[in-house]
């Protein structure tokens, strides 16, 4: 038996309805949906934190509209280098100063967080021939608003207890915070 031919009409309706619902179709239509769902979504939670950011970070002078431009942030992790430490030793310390800023800008500013580390957490390790310009550091972070971890060593190692070994400053906008240590260099 020969299979029956289709009208003209069956064979246009059959064609819509496999565009429609093909996987070309469903799937034209999912990735649409996941699009707007997604840019949505980024806007919500990205989009109103860089205003309160730079609200929260901006100190009434003006500075607010220079901190975070270009949308880059940063730690720094200044070593003091009169130590001698070993390499370990420099990763712990490092270790110790970057956990400490980060808890305490995850209580003092949960939106400057979401924003370092939606850039990606970016830490730059950096020297400091004595503990007078760690001292110098850390106080010229303090007044530009920045956060800041300085870490004393128990002394059980390598070195005398209470040395002060690594000044954390940040997470905060790398524009700042270069103005603090951008004079330093790479460990």
């Amino acid at each position: 038996m020969l299979p029956a031919r289709r009208t003209n009409l069956q064979f246009y309706r059959f064609n819509n309805m496999d565009l429609l619902c093909g996987p070309l179709g469903l799937g034209a239509v999912a990735g649409l949906g996941c699009g707007l769902f997604l840019g949505w979504h980024l806007r919500a939670r990205f989009g109103a934190t860089s205003k309160s950011l730079v609200a929260a970070m901006g100190n009434g002078t003006g500075e607010a509209s220079v901190m975070g431009e270009g949308g880059e942030f940063k730690m720094i992790l200044v070593v003091r280098n009169d130590l001698k430490m070993g390499k370990g030793k420099v990763a712990a310390q490092c270790s110790h100063a970057a956990v400490s800023a980060y808890k305490q800008v995850q209580r003092r500013n949960p939106e400057l967080l979401k924003q370092w580390e939606y850039c990606g957490q970016p830490k730059v390790v950096v020297k400091a021939p004595d503990e007078d310009t760690l001292i110098d550091l850390l106080g010229h972070a303090k007044e530009v608003g920045l956060p800041i971890s300085l870490i004393q060593d128990a002394g059980r190692t390598q070195i005398a207890p209470g040395s002060r070994t690594v000044l954390g400053i940040g997470p905060g906008p790398a524009d700042l915070i270069d103005r603090v240590t951008g004079d330093l260099k790479l460990y």
